[in-house]
């Protein structure tokens, strides 16, 4: 924006977009408050992909060298039948979409702290607390928080996830933009018994899968276990959570009933339905949405973190070179608007290769990967990613 005075924004979520927004727009000028629920940044997680366009933001943060000292290597792929004999051993490169040696896969919490390192001084965090009400006028958007502070922004962010609080406030509840895929999953770490280094082992069933995924050679492995189902299954207490995946596995055979017992003592469970967001708009006023709260394409897209980080990027940018948030908006959401729903209709062409819900799924799934050239997924994931070309804007000066 181009008025002399100090804008002043507020970014709720400190993960993933929270801090490329954070980074940009205060190296503009404006004055930024970051707040997050979480009493501290999340850490753990699984790896996730930093691809193309995504890589190019990163870049410019100055932080690739940074990303390239923890990224992990997985080589491998081996798909097991019901009964644990291997079907086939492939490159994870042809299921995933990357490119060695110009993509990354970096652990989740290892990227959300090097982001958040990034954070220029000045902006304001705020963690343990989170928005409670939001009030939109002309003037601004004076916001409660839970704490029981109230102030007034130019501008909201949400970049808070796919169950954005946020986007509830402004928008109305998450059944009106949410769309199940068919599937939930219980995540959590667990001994790596197999000796696993570098690669990843993925059991099925109709409708059944286990996965197990070691992105180095250390001795835990993290663990999805998932599940086909008509529509989302939500049990917020993690007792009941454990009691549905254990039933649900009930009487499957190979390494099935031990990582149920893992589960069982997981310190580290999560559990959700799959889903994506499909939103009219990502703005309403000045409050804005960014990354999964607008956009969630699943993570059986792969890209979910590379176009949190693009829309960030952007967002922040327009909103810092547009003479209104009117325009910085629209400008955000038509530039994107394309790449985001090529990306989420990824996840479609993935869920029957990682989860085939039928025997007829299941048995195109494993002709398929005797010829790994022809994977879907992979080159589904690598054509959405090469659809966008990060512009070029204004760099300010520090």
């Amino acid at each position: 924006m181009n008025s002399t005075a100090r804008r002043r924004a507020l970014v709720s979520g400190a993960s993933i977009a929270g801090p490329v927004i954070a980074h940009w727009l205060a190296r503009h000028g404006w004055a930024v408050t970051v707040v997050e629920k979480a009493p501290t940044i999340r850490d753990g997680g699984y790896p996730v992909d930093i691809r193309g366009p995504a890589l190019d933001v990163v870049r410019r943060m100055g932080l690739l060298e940074r990303l390239e000292a923890v990224q992990v290597d997985a080589r491998q792929g081996t798909f097991l039948d019901a009964d644990g004999r291997t079907i086939a051993t492939v490159d994870m490169s042809d299921v995933v979409g990357d490119v060695r040696g110009r993509d990354l896969e970096i652990p989740r919490g290892a990227l959300a702290a090097i982001l958040h390192d990034a954070i220029p001084d000045g902006v304001e965090l705020i963690f343990g607390d989170s928005i409670a009400a939001l009030d939109d006028h002309d003037g601004g958007v004076n916001v409660t928080f839970t704490g029981g502070t109230r102030r007034t922004f130019d501008v909201v962010i949400g970049a808070d996830g796919i169950h954005s609080h946020t986007r509830r406030l402004a928008f109305g509840p998450e059944e009106r933009f949410h769309r199940h895929l068919g599937w939930s999953f219980a995540g959590f770490s667990s001994s790596n018994e197999l000796g696993l280094a570098h690669e990843s082992v993925v059991w099925n069933t109709p409708g059944r899968m286990a996965g197990l995924y070691a992105p180095g050679d250390g001795d835990r492995v993290f663990v999805i276990l998932g599940f086909s189902s008509p529509s989302p299954v939500a049990h917020r207490e993690p007792d009941a959570q454990r009691r549905l995946v254990a039933d649900t596995f009930a009487g499957h055979g190979w390494r099935v009933p031990g990582l149920i017992e893992a589960m069982h003592a997981a310190d580290d469970l999560f559990y959700d339905s799959v889903g994506q967001i499909h939103m009219p708009r990502w703005s309403s006023g000045r409050v804005a949405l960014v990354g999964d709260a607008a956009y969630a394409p699943s993570f059986l897209s792969g890209q979910g973190t590379g176009i949190a980080l693009i829309g960030a990027y952007v967002l922040a940018h327009e909103l810092a070179t547009r003479a209104s948030h009117v325009e910085a908006f629209e400008a955000y959401e038509s530039g994107l608007r394309t790449f985001v729903e090529t990306n989420q209709k990824v996840a479609d062409v993935s869920r029957p290769f990682l989860n085939p819900a039928t025997e007829e799924e299941l048995a195109r799934r494993d002709q398929t990967l005797r010829d790994p050239s022809s994977i879907p997924s992979g080159a589904a994931v690598r054509g959405a990613n090469d659809s966008y070309v990060l512009p070029d804007y204004p760099v300010p000066v520090q």
